[in-house]
């Protein structure tokens, strides 16, 4: 027989449960903040800009022609700032300041490269737990790359950097508030998932409606649940009063 439940078994159950929503909840909010606080390493970021400026054509529709090619060209600079030509510089003067030393797909690993739509200007961004080394990779790639692509790239005559990296001592991540939200909306699922399955899976007769409504059955009576220790105390009254007559 399939089992259904209205809106009132609903609340009914909730209510029933309350106590359990509210743990689970806590737990998992919890949860979330010792790992936001305490076990998740906070990342800072830091950003340089560029702009790459090639030989131009007096014609104004080739310069036009010329600049729509600079913005596409911006994918292979993407790929040229992350191969060992620019990381080798940038790791080894990385290295130099650090205990811990890092590889070469360690360092790009941290560095992503974004730009605008139809924009000749592109930002390389480094991510790391330490705001200052962050700042300090991405100048360095910037630096490393201003002076290797116009040896690498011809026509590419004139690399500009428009802004410099700065130290942010405020991380990117973790998203703190985010993270205590997430874990509260996750323990509130988790209990209320568990209670209704608990009550869809549970198969005990509750009530006198459901044998008589739902399986047609006739009641012939109710027995009472007599808790054992009510038990105890009746034997013990009747022992009493049997001890006392005879």
């Amino acid at each position: 027989m399939e089992q259904t439940i209205n809106i009132e078994q609903i609340f009914g159950i909730l209510r029933k449960y309350s106590r359990l929503i509210i743990l689970s909840t806590v737990i998992c909010t919890l949860l979330a903040g010792i790992l936001t606080f305490f076990v998740i390493t906070p990342q800072y970021s830091a950003s340089t800009e560029i702009l790459v400026n090639r030989k131009q054509n007096a014609d104004n529709n080739v310069q036009y022609n010329q600049v729509q090619t600079d913005v596409q060209m911006i994918n292979t600079y993407k790929d040229l700032i992350t191969k060992p030509v620019i990381m080798d510089p940038v790791t080894k003067k990385i290295n130099s300041e650090k205990v811990n030393k890092l590889d070469n797909d360690e360092v790009a690993s941290m560095i992503s490269i974004t730009n605008n739509q139809n924009s000749q200007v592109f930002s390389i961004t480094a991510k790391t737990d330490n705001a200052y080394t962050a700042a300090d990779i991405a100048n360095m790639t910037a630096t490393t790359f201003q002076k290797k692509a116009p040896k690498i790239m011809s026509g590419t005559d004139n690399v500009s950097i428009v802004s410099k990296a700065k130290p942010d001592l405020k991380p990117v991540s973790p998203k703190n508030k985010i993270n205590i939200l997430v874990g509260f909306v996750v323990g509130l699922v988790v209990g209320i998932g568990i209670i209704f399955i608990r009550e869809l899976t549970d198969k005990t007769v509750k009530d006198e409606p459901f044998l008589t409504e739902e399986l047609g059955l006739t009641s012939l009576g109710i027995i009472n649940n007599i808790a054992p220790k009510d038990l105890i105390k009746k034997a013990i009254m009747k022992t009493s009063t049997l001890s006392r007559r005879g």
